[in-house]
């Protein structure tokens, strides 16, 4: 700490030995001494306090980090474990589709509701009309006459 030399020392005893004398000294010296100890102590404690401090920030940076993290695979569990989006997404298409293999096959296909836009319907071009499939149109009425599909005539053949 203090760079001093053997012969700085020595000239140091021998000027207190002067100024405070023979008989004073060794009580004198005990005094420096125990001083420098407390200072030791004092200088040790701060520093046990500043170690202290620095640990507490750094595991205060390392809890919030934890809790973040916490909080993020709690909201992902959540999300994952919801029964209504379980059920919307799982058990309501197969309702559809138990009522869709239920319905008998000379109805026609209900339209399907339009799902609801999520963003805003002006960034979206118009929905072209939905095409009805010949096969699934509705049958015809029971008083007009029902007419039968040409029957398959090989060429070269008469039709009578």
């Amino acid at each position: 700490m203090f760079d001093l030399a053997w012969s700085e020392i020595a000239l140091i005893g021998v000027v207190a030995l002067l100024v405070i004398g023979p008989k004073d000294l060794p009580g004198a010296i005990r005094g420096v001494a125990q001083m420098l100890g407390k200072a030791r102590r004092m200088a040790g404690e701060f520093q046990g306090h500043v170690d202290e401090m620095v640990r507490e920030a750094k595991l205060d940076e390392v809890k919030r980090e934890i809790d973040q993290f916490r909080s993020n695979v709690q909201n992902e569990v959540y999300k994952a474990t919801n029964v209504d989006d379980l059920k919307r997404d799982i058990v309501d298409p197969l309702k559809d589709t138990m009522r869709d293999m239920e319905r008998p096959f000379d109805q026609p296909v209900p339209p399907a509701p339009a799902p609801e836009p999520s963003t805003p319907a002006a960034a979206e071009p118009p929905a072209a009309p939905p095409v009805s499939e010949p096969a699934l149109a509705a049958p015809a009425p029971a008083s007009a006459p029902v007419e039968e599909p040409p029957a398959f005539v090989p060429p070269g053949t008469s039709r009578a």
